[in-house]
Parts: structure tokens; C-alpha cells; sequence
């Protein structure tokens, strides 16, 4: 039987934080704030406020599509602070008309030519995670009503290479779904953002998102070897290929274009052998400073750590993994070829030479299964009676077993949190490092003053989700009491404060968050005007109609 999704919340209905969870966090935060959030009602999708549909598409799609209140309910939003907070008050007045479940290419070519003749706007769901509004489209001027389309039924691992080491997948397969299909043979694609069990391979591609690795292999982008898109104006299919210099790289121009300009049907990517060996310790720092010339090191030092994620004392005590007011660097290594102790001693060097005081490290070597051999590139989908992998805990330190199980339930709990009215959300840049500290401090001192204007108050907390050679990648998360009925207008100051001292200190609006309709503002400040002129002839070409998702990434076609 099938989990429930939340129509309004994150994930799972059966995974939702109870009544006294809720208590409990409140009086937490009633330490923090001086007052104790109450929690609120769940909403009910009998009161939810829905538009009734707008058009009725022929007969050979409606048996893909639907208009059941509960479908259109949960896709009308991605799962950002507004979207949780719209759905926990009922308001669904951007719901779609119609969702469909297309399960070949032909249904999208002929979705295409319905909505361009009836001027119906084209959204694409993913995994329906967007926390940028890049799912979201209240139909209005030239369009009549929107059709959202759900890949998730387009979810097979499609073939095989076991010579080269990669796979091709289909768009709407979801992170368990792939774990899944891909066990059979020993491979896994080791890509894990926060969202791994509900977004799909084609949302990931569209948004560039970021996964497991906090060096080396950052990005989606790392592992896509083709790609596969279907446009209004025909299908964009790139060359499988390790890499050339022909031309402007093709799928660099997929990589990231957030459904604007076509469908992510399928894609080639890189996958590995699972991981035998493991390891993983913690630094504390009672220096933030130090702690992050640490991470700088050990991101110039050729070792590539899987994990190098910082936690500045406020984020550490947030998620339990230190109450001592320290910084907390969590190390992490693993391959599937060799030992990893030499890496993890040097690493651990450099952490404690720089007056960190490091954990004993905890090492791990699974058992090897042996993998049937099969044919160098299988064209039938793998076995699917194996159990999924979500991300182990198991092999890590206790400090990063902590982090990691909050990492994953964070989602949870900012839907608690908007039942108990509080205001929380988070974002993320990246910068050069000669530029962090200063960034820092700008972006903490913004969004300090805009909580205390907007809300009487807060806390402001930073990680490191990646580094780099030349940057840091900080994310942060803010969390402030509001007032019922104005938490949206209290958020909506916090974040533009945010983003304003992001640009301001030379950073990027979002470093995996993509762009959506929430950051183009900021985006279009950032971008090169002519760059803006080049992906709207692309658009031009590749979407003449301006059918699909209006307003992302791009303004709508008037």
C-alpha cells in the first residue's frame, strides 16, 4: 500500500510531527524567544479553497489526467515557507485545472499542441519539492487555465552499462526509485539532497541540485552524461559522451533551465559502486573563525572529503549536536576501491593543527556482494523486488549521525513549525573565500535587523553545505516568532533583507536552491542583460507559444 502524501505539508502524512512533538518543540523555542508558539488546528481539504476547473481537454488525455480535489490540492505548490503556509490556511486559488500523469513522450507532444491551441499554461511538478515557487502559476491574462504535469509514472532505470559505469533513467524517477532499480547491480548514484525521497532525476537536472558530496561531485551536474528533452518545437537529445570541447556544451544548457524551455524525459548518468569502505569523525572549534580556515584547507588539499559540513554554535545546538557553544566540522570519507584511513588522518591533521579538537574517528568496512556479471549495456530495467537505500546513518560518527538524521527531518519540522505560527525558512549562497567573511557579516546583520523590525526578534544560524577550492557554500536558517495573518509579510521582509546583502557581498541569489519565480529578482540583477536576451531567443525557438511554466526563470510572453 502506498504512503499518503500531505496535500498542503511536507513528505509523508504519517511522518508529521503530533500533538505533543509540537508541545515539546514550543517550549524550546519558548526558551528562546520568550514566549511559547501555540500549535493550531491541521487544516482539512474539505475547506480547502479551490477554483473549479476552467476546460475540459479532449478524450485521449483525459484518461492521464485528473481533477480530483486532492490532486490539484497537492500540486499547486512546491513545499517553500509560502507554499506551506498558502496550503496550512486553504488557500489553493492557484491550484491547477487539470493534473497529468503522461507515461510516454507522445502524451507530452500532445499536451504540447493542446495547450498551445487553448492557451493553456504548461507547469512541470518534479517531485513537487521547489521551495522557489518554480511549480506554482496562477493562470491569468492571455492563458486560460493551467495543466500541471506529474513524470513520477516515467520512474524505470531503462539500461545499463556496466563498462562505463553509467545508466539511463527515466525523468520521473524518484531518489528511492533509482536506489531501488540500480541495487541489483551493485551501483548507486550517490546523489542525495535533502528532498532524495520525494524529487525526481528530471527535477534534480532542471534545477542543478545539490547532493550528497560536500566536495568533488557537488552537483547533479557532475553525474548527467546526456540528456534527453522533449519541446513543443521537437525533441533536444544530446551525444553520450564523457566529455568534448564541441561547441557550447548542450547539456549545460538543459542543466538548470527549470522547465522553461522543455520536458526532461530521460537522461544518461554517471553511477558508482556502492561504497565499502567508510569513515567519519567531528572537530569542534571554540572559534567559528577557525573552524572555517579549516574548511578552506581541507577543500584546497586534494583529499575530497564526501562530507566536509560546518555548523557554526547556533546550528549545532539547533539540531542537538553540540549545546557547548563550539563549531562543529563534520569529516567524512568513503570509497568503494580502497581503505580511507590515510585520507581521514591527514584531514583530521589539518582540523587539530588549527586548535580543533577532533573526535575519535569511526571506520566501517561492509560486506562485499558479489553481483551477477551481465552483458556490458542491458536494455531491460533491473529487478525491482529489492528494497530501497535512503541514506545510511549508520556508518557515522555520533555527532554526524545526529546531523545527518536532523538533515533529513528538517522538512518535518518547518511544517510543525508553521502550525505554531512561527516564521523559519532558509537560504543559500556561495562566494569566494576572501570574500566569506564580510559576506557573513553583512547577511547576519541584515537578517538580525529585519527579524528584530519585523518580528521583535530571532536567530540566525550557518552551515557550510559544500566547499570548494576557491568558496564556501554557506546556507542559513533563520527562525523568528510571528504574529497570526502576517507571517507571510514578516517572511517576505527577512528573505529580501537576505538576498539583498547576498548580492551586495558578491554572492549568487542560490547556490542549489535554483531560481524559480521566487529568486528573479535577485537573478536578474545578477545575470549579464545580453545573457537575458540569449535565453529568451532560446526560448523562442525551443517554446514559441511561451506555454511552459510562464514566469520562471524568464517574464512571460505577454
Amino acid at each position: 500500500m502506498s504512503r499518503a502524501r500531505s496535500y498542503w505539508g511536507w513528505g509523508y502524512e504519517d511522518k508529521f510531527l503530533g500533538d505533543a512533538a509540537r508541545k515539546a518543540i514550543g517550549a524550546r523555542l519558548g526558551a528562546v524567544f520568550g514566549m511559547t508558539p501555540e500549535a493550531r488546528a491541521l487544516p482539512s481539504l474539505e475547506a480547502a479553497r479551490l477554483l473549479e476547473p476552467r476546460y475540459s481537454p479532449p478524450v485521449e488525455l483525459r484518461g492521464i489526467g485528473t481533477t480530483d480535489r486532492r490532486e490539484r490540492a497537492l500540486h499547486t505548490y512546491g513545499r517553500g515557507y509560502r507554499d506551506l503556509v498558502r496550503g496550512f490556511t486553504g488557500d489553493f486559488s492557484a491550484a491547477p485545472d487539470w493534473v497529468f500523469h503522461p507515461t510516454e513522450e507522445q502524451h507530452i507532444t500532445a499536451l504540447f499542441r493542446f495547450c498551445e491551441k487553448e492557451s493553456i499554461a504548461f507547469i512541470p511538478y518534479g517531485g513537487g519539492t521547489s521551495v522557489v515557487s518554480g511549480t506554482e502559476f496562477a493562470a491569468g491574462g492571455r492563458f486560460r487555465g493551467t495543466a500541471c504535469v506529474d513524470l513520477t509514472r516515467m520512474d524505470k532505470v531503462l539500461q545499463v552499462d556496466m563498462t562505463s559505469r553509467s545508466a539511463r533513467i527515466q525523468g520521473g524517477a524518484s531518489g528511492p526509485r533509482i536506489s531501488e532499480q540500480l541495487n541489483p547491480y551493485g551501483l548507486s548514484l550517490r546523489h542525495f539532497p535533502q528532498s532524495y525521497e520525494l524529487s525526481t532525476l528530471g527535477g534534480w537536472i532542471a534545477t542543478r541540485a545539490g547532493g550528497h558530496y560536500a566536495t568533488l561531485y557537488t552537483h547533479i551536474d557532475d553525474f548527467v552524461e546526456s540528456v534527453r528533452m522533449v519541446t513543443p518545437s521537437g525533441v533536444l537529445e544530446t551525444r553520450r559522451l564523457p566529455a568534448s570541447g564541441a561547441g557550447p556544451s548542450p547539456e549545460r544548457f538543459v542543466l538548470g533551465s527549470e522547465g522553461a524551455f522543455g520536458i526532461i524525459t530521460e537522461a544518461w548518468v554517471r553511477v558508482q559502486t556502492r561504497p565499502r569502505w567508510r569513515a567519519s569523525a567531528s572537530v569542534h572549534f571554540a572559534r567559528f573563525e577557525d573552524a572555517v580556515i579549516a574548511s578552506r584547507i581541507l577543500s584546497q588539499s586534494g583529499l575530497f572529503p564526501s562530507n566536509c559540513r560546518l555548523l557554526d554554535p547556533g546550528e549545532a545546538m539547533l539540531h542537538e549536536v553540540a549545546t557547548d557553544g563550539t563549531s562543529v566540522l563534520l569529516i567524512a570519507f568513503e570509497s568503494a576501491d580502497h581503505p580511507v584511513e590515510p585520507w581521514m588522518e591527514r584531514a583530521l591533521s589539518i582540523a587539530t593543527d588549527l586548535g580543533g579538537d577532533g573526535d575519535e574517528p569511526k571506520y566501517t568496512t561492509d560486506v562485499v556482494h558479489s553481483v551477477a556479471p551481465r552483458a556490458s549495456s542491458i536494455p531491460v530495467p533491473p529487478p525491482t523486488s529489492s528494497t530501497s537505500r535512503p541514506p545510511s546513518i549508520d556508518h557515522d560518527a555520533n555527532d554526524a549521525a545526529t546531523w545527518k538524521q536532523s538533515f533529513l527531518d528538517a522538512p518535518y519540522l518547518q511544517t510543525a513549525l508553521v502550525t505554531m505560527g512561527v516564521v523559519c525558512d532558509t537560504f543559500e549562497t556561495a562566494c569566494t573565500w576572501d570574500r566569506f567573511t564580510a559576506l557573513h557579516e553583512a547577511v547576519t546583520k541584515a537578517v538580525d535587523a529585519a527579524m528584530k523590525e519585523a518580528c521583535g526578534g530571532g536567530m540566525i544560524t550557518c552551515r557550510f553545505t559544500h566547499v570548494y577550492p576557491d568558496g564556501p557554500a554557506p546556507y542559513y536558517t533563520f527562525i523568528a516568532p510571528g504574529r497570526p495573518g502576517a507571517e507571510l509579510d514578516q517572511w517576505a521582509k527577512i528573505k529580501a533583507a537576505a538576498s539583498e546583502a547576498i548580492l551586495a557581498s558578491g554572492g549568487t541569489i542560490t547556490h542549489h536552491h535554483a531560481v524559480g519565480r521566487l529568486h528573479r529578482p535577485w537573478w536578474e540583477q545578477e545575470r549579464s542583460p545580453l545573457f537575458e536576451l540569449a535565453l529568451s531567443a532560446a526560448k523562442d525557438k525551443l517554446d514559441p507559444s511561451g506555454i511552459l511554466n510562464p514566469g520562471c526563470l524568464l517574464p512571460s510572453k505577454a
